[in-house]
């Protein structure tokens, strides 16, 4: 038996396998698109033949993010911050806070010693401090965005960005380069504005050890450092950060798949 837990964000789509000994078997992660019902339905199509099942063999599907209610062929919906919570309690038992940084929000999430979410934070109401925001700095910087990260970590002086909505902060920016301000010291600068934004979020809702960072921006060394700096404490960030919605979407689908077999054998 297997489940697939889907995640539809705004920038990206992940899908997660899973089998009935809770083992993730593949993994997909795709542009969304215009259309997120057909980037759900790819990334099932490729997670399938990856996998090389039969699609007959899976017992359920569950979708979460922004796009959770488009997929046709989802079996139930749940909240993003309920599957990240799950997904990040499976990799690491000890998480306690959740930092999820995505293409177009970000969120916080505090969870008791069950794993249970308590509070939550999110940001969704302007791109300010996501993968969009960094998309739009690297492109006035002139910079790949994959390359942020590493680069940031060489600069020597302190500058500031003081302004975190993306049309002021790419205003700000243009003027630091006409300065002849380093670009590494101005993507610093930048990561410690996302950092200061996400970090009062956090707290918020009350940072306990141990701390987990998810999304496509935990993949940006950088803004990781800028947020350990601000937090003071260490932050894991887990091999793959963009799936771990996805998975704990999945997990969720093994229970309703297991606990309707088990209904059914008794019936």
């Amino acid at each position: 038996m297997f489940v697939v837990g889907i995640d539809i964000g705004s920038l990206a789509t992940k899908a997660v396998l899973l089998n009935g000994e809770k083992e993730v078997t593949g993994y997909v992660v795709t542009l969304t698109g215009a259309d997120s019902n057909k980037a759900g339905q790819t990334a099932i199509d490729r997670l399938i033949k990856d996998a090389g099942i039969n699609p007959a063999q899976i017992a359920y599907m569950l979708s979460t993010g922004y796009g959770r209610e488009n997929i046709n062929l989802s079996n139930g919906q749940l909240t993003e911050i309920t599957c990240h919570a799950r997904g990040a309690v499976h990799i690491d038992p000890a998480v306690r806070t959740v930092i999820d940084i995505g293409g177009q929000d970000s969120k916080a999430i505090s969870l008791n010693d069950y794993g249970d979410v308590i509070k939550f934070a999110m940001n969704d109401k302007c791109a300010a401090g996501t993968g969009r925001f960094l998309e739009v700095m690297a492109r006035a910087l002139e910079i790949d965005l994959q390359d942020m990260g590493e680069l940031s970590l060489k600069s020597k002086h302190r500058v500031e960005v003081s302004s975190m909505c993306t049309v002021f902060a790419e205003t700000e920016v243009i003027s630091l380069i006409s300065r002849s301000i380093d670009k590494i010291d101005i993507i610093a600068a930048i990561h410690r504005a996302i950092a200061s934004r996400t970090g009062n979020m956090t707290e918020n809702v009350g940072v306990k050890s141990s701390v987990m960072m998810t999304g496509g921006v935990a993949k940006n060394i950088g803004v990781v450092h800028a947020l350990e700096e601000r937090l003071d404490c260490k932050i894991l960030v887990p091999k793959e950060p963009q799936i771990v919605g996805a998975l704990g979407a999945a997990m969720f689908a093994l229970d309703r798949a297991t606990s309707a077999d088990v209904k059914n054998n008794t019936e």
